[in-house]
């Protein structure tokens, strides 16, 4: 990447995290609970029809920890777990150039902070691969290119899990206002393209059909 693209990269992260912060805390409540709703109906309305179909449901989700400003997926997790008797695994960085490791989580697991201050499973045991993939979205066009925080480490997650061969989907959690329709807007050759993403406004790119 040029150094003009790096400093476009970055000055697009800094304004789409204002418009993020700049939200009003009841409306970010309300559009929390909303993208909450929508993931649980998805997925139990899926895991139903292809029970019935006689067809493997997903079961493993790779989650993540929901930092200050992001999309507040724990009461979700809290649920899957605890209600449904899904798996819900958290991402950990292991390294500053490595693909990252899913450890298994639930509502009594010990918690440690890890790289960049995010909270992640303590210990030391991967967890399944998972079904689904929920990733951090920061920013999104309605093809499903993704804006991340600029380390790389779900475009690399993602690339490595499918050169495994391994059959996942993914959805990215967003903000509405990290909508780039109508903007100037070009994906890294790197960047991994997202089934579907989901914001507090609704499917965005439309939920996926398993």
């Amino acid at each position: 990447m040029t150094n003009i693209a790096q400093d476009n990269a970055v000055a697009l992260r800094t304004r789409l995290k204002q418009l993020r912060d700049d939200q009003d805390p009841v409306d970010r409540n309300r559009g929390g609970l909303l993208i909450r709703g929508r993931l649980f109906t998805w997925l139990a309305t899926t895991r139903t029809r292809l029970a019935e179909e006689g067809r493997a449901a997903p079961s493993t989700i790779a989650a993540f920890w929901s930092t200050p400003g992001e999309p507040p997926l724990q009461p979700l997790l809290h649920q899957w777990v605890e209600e449904h008797g899904l798996t819900v695994t958290l991402p950990v960085v292991t390294g500053p150039d490595t693909p990252l490791a899913f450890r298994a989580w639930s509502p009594d697991q010990s918690m440690q902070t890890g790289a960049y201050g995010i909270e992640e499973p303590a210990g030391d045991t991967d967890a399944p691969l998972p079904d689904v993939v929920l990733v951090p979205t920061l920013g999104f066009t309605r093809q499903g290119d993704r804006v991340g925080y600029g380390k790389g480490y779900y475009d690399r997650t993602l690339a490595a899990l499918k050169a495994r061969g391994h059959k996942f989907t993914t959805i990215g959690i967003a903000w509405a206002c990290g909508d780039l329709s109508g903007q100037p807007y070009t994906p890294a050759p790197h960047d991994y393209r997202l089934d579907s993403i989901l914001t507090d406004k609704g499917w965005a790119v439309p939920a996926p059909v398993l």
